[in-house]
């Protein structure tokens, strides 16, 4: 069953086009992710489907009668409100006769009050609502209904606008980053829960593994075009991955007959005959398709880091409370060079907290602790960049300096270095207030690692980047020879960056698990595991970390990788030179000879993958 149609909708401020003409349709049961990268208008199209804004042109049509809810990715909440309020504004008729129900309780003199109330539950069937919704506030772990929103937490208020959502009983449920402000007990919470229920859901969300479990369809929105991968988020990867090779071999081939073109026409005279004129017009037409190659352009984050000395920081029993609230109680730990540290744990329990402590923000009621002379921090915080009313991308980068130091003594100017992350010429001289909650994030990681770190300290640097830069920050980040601190709510990314775990488990206790997230909660709970094992001592799971890879192994595998994509991609192009039947036999010779000494080089970094591999298993 249909329940909504997109049909030719488009969006532009001023004179900055976001998306032009975009159509598709949502039924009943599907589970669709939209993602594009950041600034294409993932936002917007969520909340002109939720009626939030109007686009320039084309329509929705919605099925008749159909509810939709939508979780903003900042819910927009009444601070002077309490939860209850907010719970019962989400226009649920059924709630309201829960709450007429409950105020009578509290009044049992009343008698003619409580069997009004009574008799309504049982009109509107309320009872098994009643139980359900307590269940949900209970899951949502919103008990106290007498709060201030003002008062709340941003985790909280995210909880609170999904249950107001929820108990809407939508037809659709639109979701923008549903997994930004949660602990990873409320992710895993709300994904078995999307999961299990029948529900139809339209979400823009980074969180990969979320896509790869909830999602049955992907919609992505590449270079102005839709496309539609009725599968998990792996099947889109796979078939979009086969679908650019396929594109850019199309491309290549339109290329070498434009130039062929191109050549023609220069040796054109000015006088032109009718059959000249036909193929001209043929040439412009090849030309547009020939330009039409992808900019795939990708964040290149080559930074000189600071030296490392050798002392980074030592925790020695330190201690810190609020009050009654104990955050770390006689914590030691010596942090060491290419240490790859997660941070994980319910809000609350300190991490903010302990990454203050470290920075010198903030001091230890008791203990000590003593940073190295050459240490360096890189903080990204929650809070992101200062935007300064004016202030203009370009300029940000510019107060670090007009030319930033690269590796080998080599450097580039602010232009080149904001070019590296995805901000073209234009794109600079934008004001930053104007920037998506994106692309800002994407600038602060710039101004931050250009500051040259050896220390980094991330804090959820996943919330709001696109996919695209998530892969590429990871990348980046498994060749990062300093120090790593992570405190991240993005399972993936933890999985990827991370080999041990500071678990914040609440009341100063702060376990240091040798593992990934992964790991982690297959060692809390076997049953998350494909094949669940029996429960293992946390000893076992030292002894795995002791035999695992060493760093500057897994380092050299990925260079070795590199390369092997390098130079598979440099046959192919030699390759379908071959093509050509305009060849010279002393071009063909000079291709020969190119083409052997590549697949050399490929054999011999294949084979020296191989061997690494062996080796670290």
């Amino acid at each position: 069953m249909n329940l909504l149609s997109v049909e030719g909708i488009s969006k532009a401020y001023g004179e900055h086009v976001i998306f032009e003409p975009l159509s598709f349709g949502i039924s009943k049961g599907q589970k669709i992710a939209l993602i594009a990268k950041n600034g294409s208008g993932k936002t917007t199209i969520l909340k002109i489907i939720a009626g939030q804004e109007t686009p320039d042109a084309g329509l929705v049509n919605f099925r008749k009668g159909i509810q939709v809810s939508f979780l903003q990715q900042e819910p927009i909440l009444d601070p002077k409100k309490t939860v209850e309020e907010i719970i019962l504004a989400s226009g649920n008729k059924t709630l309201e006769v829960i709450a007429t129900y409950e105020k009578a309780l509290l009044n049992p003199e009343d008698e003619e009050k409580y069997q009004e109330a009574f008799d309504a539950m049982e009109q509107h069937g309320a009872w098994d609502f009643e139980t359900e919704y307590k269940q949900l506030l209970s899951k949502l772990k919103l008990d106290d209904l007498t709060l201030k929103v003002g008062s709340l937490s941003g985790g909280q208020k995210k909880r609170l606008a999904l249950c107001s959502a929820l108990l809407q009983k939508p037809d659709l449920l639109i979701l923008d980053e549903p997994t930004n402000h949660l602990d990873l007990e409320m992710i895993e919470w709300m994904e078995a829960y999307f999961i299990k229920e029948k529900i139809t859901l339209l979400m823009v969300t980074h969180d990969r593994y979320f896509l790869e479990r909830v999602c049955n369809e992907i919609i992505e929105l590449d270079e102005g075009n839709l496309y539609t991968y009725k599968g998990s988020y792996s099947y889109y990867l796979e078939k979009r991955a086969a679908r650019i090779e396929q594109n850019e071999t199309e491309a290549h081939k339109t290329k070498r007959h434009f130039s062929k073109e191109l050549e023609w026409m220069r040796k054109q005279p000015k006088a032109r005959t009718t059959k000249s004129k036909s193929r001209i017009d043929d040439f412009n037409a090849i030309k547009e398709k020939a330009q039409q190659l992808r900019n795939d352009q990708e964040v290149e984050l080559e930074i000189n880091m600071e030296r490392l000395g050798s002392k980074m920081i030592e925790m020695h029993k330190v201690s810190k409370a609020f009050e009654d609230k104990v955050i770390l109680k006689a914590f030691d730990y010596n942090f060491q060079r290419n240490d790859r540290i997660g941070i994980i744990g319910n809000n609350g329990t300190g991490k903010s907290t302990f990454l203050k402590l470290l920075t010198n923000q903030q001091q230890p009621d008791a203990g000590k602790i003593v940073r190295g002379e050459t240490l360096k921090f890189g903080y990204y915080t929650q809070d992101g960049i200062a935007v300064k009313p004016g202030q203009k991308v370009i300029e940000v980068i510019q107060e670090y300096g007009e030319y930033i130091p690269l590796k080998k003594g080599r450097k580039i100017s602010a232009q080149q270095l904001l070019e590296r992350f995805l901000f073209d010429r234009k794109k600079q001289y934008d004001f930053v207030e104007k920037l998506s909650g994106g692309e800002r994030k994407r600038l602060y990681l710039c101004s931050i690692l250009i500051q040259n770190p050896n220390f980094l300290i991330l804090d959820e640097p996943t919330n709001d980047l696109d996919i695209v830069t998530l892969n590429v920050l990871e990348s980046f980040l498994m060749d990062f020879p300093g120090c790593l601190l992570v405190v991240s709510h993005d399972r993936y990314f933890m999985d990827k960056i991370v080999d041990h775990l500071f678990v914040f488990r609440g009341a100063g206790e702060i376990e240091d698990f040798p593992g990934n997230y992964s790991d982690f909660r297959v060692y809390e709970d076997p049953s998350m595991a494909s094949d669940p094992p029996e429960k293992k001592p946390k000893s076992d799971w030292k002894n795995k970390e002791e035999n695992k890879p060493s760093y500057e192994n897994q380092r050299a595998l990925k260079k070795l990788e590199t390369e092997i994509a390098k130079f598979e991609a440099q046959k192919e192009t030699i390759q379908n030179k071959f093509s050509s039947e305009a060849l010279s036999p002393e071009e063909i010779k000079t291709l020969s000879i190119e083409l052997k000494s590549t697949e050399e080089a490929l054999e011999e970094r294949t084979n020296a993958w191989l061997a690494l591999s062996i080796e670290m298993e």
